[in-house]
Order: C-alpha cells, then structure tokens, then sequence
C-alpha cells in the first residue's frame, strides 16, 4: 500500500511519532487548486525516523529466477530454468504501458528523479503479481478489486474508512486498493489521472503507476542514487527483506522483458494483495491502532472523499507541469529503456502462434519490437 509521508507502512509507531508524521504529511496534502509538497516539506517529511515506521509482511515473497546462459538447443531436454526465466520476464502489455508512460511523465515532469519503469515493475510484481497477471480491461482497470487486508488494529494498524467504501467497499475500515496498492487516504492526497479519462482510480493501472511514480519521487529523490533509491523503496514498506526482493526483481526487469497478453502474466503463488494477508508477525492487538500498516501511509486531514468516477486530475506536479490528459495510445514514446540485454527466446508450444514484443535497449527508437513465437 501507499502512504503519505513514509509512503507504504506507518501508523504504528509512538503516539509522538504519529503526531509528527500527521503535521509533516498535512503539509503534504494537495489543496483543491492542486497544490503539490515542495522540495522542503517533502525533505521534512522524508526525515521521519525509520524506527518509527513499521513494517508488514502481505506482499509476494517470490524471488526472480536465475537466468540460463543460453536457451536450450535443439535436441537437448528442456531446461525448467530458462523456460522460467522467459515466463518471469514477460509482463501484461498494458501494465508495462503503464509503467513506461509513467516514467515518460516523470522524465519530463520531474527529470532530477530519475525514475525507471522497471523500479515500478519490480513494486508493481510484489505488491499484486502486474496486477494479477495482467487482469485489467482495454482501459487498465482491474477486471476484479485487488485489496490489501483489513486494516482493524487486528495484526495491521487501524485505520477507519475515509472514503465510504468508494475504493475498497469497506465503510467501517479502510484497505489498501488496486495493483500498486493505495490506501484510500493516501490516493485522496497522491492520486493521478494517467490515462486522460478525467478519472483518478486505484484500480487503474495507468493511474496507479503515475502516482506511484510521484510518490517514489517525493522529496529531492535521485534513483540513479543507490542511498535515494534504498529510501524511496523502503518508504514503501519498512522492511529490508521488502527492500531485497524488490531489488533483486529491479535487477531481473533491467536485464530485458517482453510483453504477454493481458491476463496471461505470472501470478505468484504466495500471499499477497487479494489474498489472505494474514500477518506473519502480528504487533499490537485488536482495537489498540498499532500494528502494520499495509501500503503509503495517509497524513494529514483526509480531505474530500474521493470518487472513482469523477474524481478530477490534480493540476500539479512536483515541478508545476500538469499530468498528460491524452490517452495511453495518444501519450508520445517514453524515453530510451535502459535494459541491457534480451531473454533467451524459449520454444513453448503453450504460446505457439503468439505475437510478443521484446523491450530492449536495441529496440529502434527505444520501441518494443514484434515478434512471433
């Protein structure tokens, strides 16, 4: 989930590390003319103390597998970890989309950042699976809610329901929602209009990928800086085991991907958003507000109720340029990818016939190319 402020967990620290964060993360909140944190706020904010954050355990665990040298050659047994290896590095055409028209908006709204869409990728694989394999419409609207757990104070923090249940159906507690995973508060704060529909929905790709954007960007933020990376990842989720994972898919993603049809990704087998999400290392107890807290942390007064339907596009940015208000089809190219190789291509009679295309940074004009399996 996304948060304010310590943008995935919180809330469940000292009542004087709570008291902080809301007077740093109030000043976060964009006004209704779309007003977004400046440099210092989000310095300010971004000195919150570690210690005081928590972390949580309702993410996929799964590790990217370890890439075979070369792809089997004819004749010879098929190798379970080159087959793995090409099935892992295949993401849903519209999710990658997302992805890359997210860095794209960044790289000219907020060039100082650096933000590579595989780091998205890498969240979006631990935080939903690509949103559950790719399971979203021709818009990037999740076909079903994909919902973190409850957050009651039982084993998670406790956060009551601050949008009515618009996002999360929930009226009594809020939940964190959709594939990158925004609690409901935050999304009222950090939430984007990614796709021109005039709409700010967790529940689209499109959407959730730029705000994710922002968020990971909050603050004087370079992510070709390892520390300002290593900050921004565990702003998401407090825990260095998160942090590793999510690391090593980076890793994987930059060495090359290719795209799969919607609704035909990996999805993993752990559990995870839309899953049970019960936490392996409960803290506090029902009722007591302390515990994890699954996504950004939410700050300061809630402000209106979001709508999923006609929520409006904050007119801002961290650098004062407003979001694109195109469709993903019209948005213009993202800039060059910067992966660095392709993986091997894999005989697989379950996908003969399928048209993929391969990002890699040999594509012409940074494109993805086609190719038939």
């Amino acid at each position: 989930m996304r948060f304010n402020g310590t943008m995935r967990r919180g809330l469940g620290g000292t009542a004087a590390a709570v008291a902080a964060m809301a007077a740093l993360t109030a000043s976060q909140a964009p006004s209704p003319v779309g007003h977004e944190p400046t440099a210092k706020e989000r310095r300010e904010a971004d000195e919150v103390k570690w210690s005081q954050v928590p972390n949580d355990d309702s993410y996929h665990t799964e590790l990217p597998p370890l890439r075979s040298p070369e792809p089997p050659k004819a004749g010879e047994k098929r190798n379970p970890d080159a087959v793995r290896s090409w099935t892992e590095a295949g993401i849903p055409a519209t999710v990658l989309a997302a992805y890359r028209k997210a860095e794209g908006v960044l790289g000219r709204t907020d060039p100082g950042c650096r933000l590579p869409w595989q780091l998205l990728a890498a969240i979006g694989k631990v935080e939903s699976g690509q949103a559950g394999g790719g399971r979203v419409d021709a818009h990037g609207t999740t076909i079903t809610p994909i919902l973190g757990p409850v957050l009651d104070g039982a084993g998670f923090a406790r956060i009551r329901d601050t949008d009515g249940g618009a996002y999360d159906g929930d009226r009594t507690y809020d939940r964190a929602v959709g594939p990158m995973q925004f609690i409901p508060s935050t999304w009222a704060h950090w939430g984007k209009d990614g796709n021109g529909d005039g709409r700010r929905d967790p529940n689209n790709i499109y959407d959730a990928a730029l705000a994710a954007g922002h968020y990971l960007c909050a603050g004087p933020r370079d992510l070709s800086v390892k520390a300002d990376l290593d900050r921004a990842i565990l702003s998401y989720n407090h825990s260095d085991t998160y942090l590793r994972t999510v690391l090593s898919w980076l890793e994987f993603y930059r060495k090359g991907v290719h795209t799969v049809a919607d609704g035909r990704g990996t999805v993993p087998k752990s559990p995870g958003a839309g899953g049970p999400n019960k936490p392996k290392h409960p803290v506090g107890g029902p009722g007591t507000g302390g515990g994890i807290v699954v996504g950004p942390q939410p700050g300061g007064s809630p402000g209106p109720s979001p709508s999923p339907t006609t929520g409006p596009n904050p007119s801002g940015s961290p650098t004062g340029s407003p979001d694109p208000t195109g469709s993903p089809a019209q948005a213009p190219p993202p800039p060059l990818l910067s992966v660095r190789a392709v993986p091997p291509r894999i005989a697989d009679p379950s996908v003969a016939g399928q048209t993929h295309q391969v990002c890699n940074s040999s594509s012409r004009n940074g494109r993805c190319s086609s190719m038939r399996r």
